[in-house]
């Protein structure tokens, strides 16, 4: 059970509702939040952005630029240069896609918290300069940073388990490629950031209340509900609104095969590169021929599921993992639901966009990419806690997932 908490200096309000994008473009499942960007040490070249998608799964602000169909004037912030001193550009590649843009920095506050000078991404669209072939290569998504449709929010939230978006790997020659790039020349070319030019988790940089998050979100009933308000909490541990109280801690390791990741048991067999994200709108896993759920649906519902018995109700478990050697935690069960999602976005003349039994496959056969994606709808009626790598909690460092 989730009990609403006071406004308070820490808590910044979200909302799951059908998103800035045109109404012809369904969106579902998504929590949104409004931050304001300033220029550096301004207190008058500001700019709220609403609607900017609530992401565990990532580490950053991302906005989407005017040019995009964003709300960011793209000229308000000042570029990050490279270490030629030329503006520094970034590919970021998420499950489902990848975004383009150059990287700039910003005071950015939200409830009564400020990351002064945060480096951040403004999401152009791929023309200019040209997306390099090494960063669109790196998945068979799109590129949804073209245009608020394809994009879905005007920006992205990472405030997911670490501290900036590549770390020590992007320090260091060579440079990996889907990183950050030089584009002085065509066509760009990767290239290396220090630490402090990475886009970095806005919650790292805050005076206080800097250790992770917590996701507070009701309880929805199946079928779905409208609009749903609920909290992103700063800080673990930190005020009275933000302790772990009898949450389970899922510890995952920060290097290693399973970089990030729970291990989710599912009819006897584990799935050890499972985790857990808000940036996803179902809970996506297996597939109709290993977990038993009927069907997917057909057309354009085609990547969701459909059981024929519906609510089809399901039980997993959840452990963390720890990359050095010290073991895995209990097995904890999971109870879930999948409802038919046809009839999931028929409910109420489709005007519902939340919904926790909301799921579909995370891949098409055995073997790589059959985990589990716990997305948004696992967290309805949860406490969900993201604690930062290398950050101090009550239960140790991070990085972790609590619930």
């Amino acid at each position: 059970m989730v009990t609403p908490v006071q406004a308070a200096n820490n808590v910044q309000p979200i909302v799951v509702d059908s998103g800035p994008a045109p109404q012809s473009f369904v969106t579902v499942n998504e929590a949104f939040v409004t931050v304001t960007v300033c220029v550096p040490g301004s207190t008058t070249e500001c700019q709220a952005i609403d609607h900017v998608l609530v992401d565990t799964g990532s580490f950053g602000l991302r906005l989407l630029s005017s040019a995009g169909g964003g709300e960011l004037n793209p000229s308000l912030l000042p570029n990050e240069p490279d270490s030629k001193g030329n503006p520094l550009y970034e590919c970021l590649v998420f499950l489902d896609g990848f975004v383009w843009g150059n990287v700039a920095t910003a005071d950015i506050t939200m409830a009564g918290e400020k990351a002064s000078s945060a480096p951040v991404q403004v999401i152009i669209p791929s023309s200019s300069p040209a997306v390099p072939n090494s960063c669109s290569s790196k998945t068979t998504g799109p590129n949804e940073g073209n245009s608020l449709k394809a994009l879905g929010a005007n920006g992205v939230l990472g405030v997911g388990l670490l501290q900036r978006d590549c770390g020590p790997a992007c320090t260091t020659q060579p440079p990996p490629d889907a990183a950050y790039y030089d584009c002085s020349s065509s066509p760009c070319t990767a290239t290396t950031a220090t630490l402090p030019q990475q886009v970095t988790n806005p919650v790292f940089l805050f005076a206080t209340d800097n250790n992770g998050v917590l996701i507070q979100l009701p309880a929805v009933p199946n079928g779905g509900s409208l609009n749903v308000p609920g909290s992103l909490i700063f800080g673990i541990g930190t005020q009275s609104n933000n302790g772990l109280g009898s949450a389970n801690v899922y510890v995952v390791p920060d290097s290693g095969n399973n970089f990030l990741s729970i291990i989710a048991t599912f009819n006897g067999t584990s799935y050890p590169q499972s985790f857990i994200d808000s940036g996803s709108n179902g809970i996506f896993f297996l597939n109709s021929s290993i977990n038993g759920v009927p069907a997917t649906c057909s057309g354009q519902n085609s990547s969701w599921y459909c059981p024929t018995t519906s609510p089809d109700n399901l039980t997993a478990t959840n452990q963390g993992q720890n990359a050095q050697g010290g073991g895995v935690g209990s097995a904890v069960p999971v109870n879930f639901a999948i409802e038919n999602a046809n009839n999931l976005f028929s409910n109420n003349g489709g005007t519902d966009k939340a919904f926790s039994t909301l799921g579909g496959p995370s891949c098409s056969s055995g073997g790589s990419g059959c985990d589990f994606d716990w997305g948004l709808a696992f967290f309805f009626g949860r406490n969900v806690f993201t604690a930062i790598d290398n950050m101090n909690t009550p239960a140790g460092l991070g990085p972790y997932y609590a619930y």
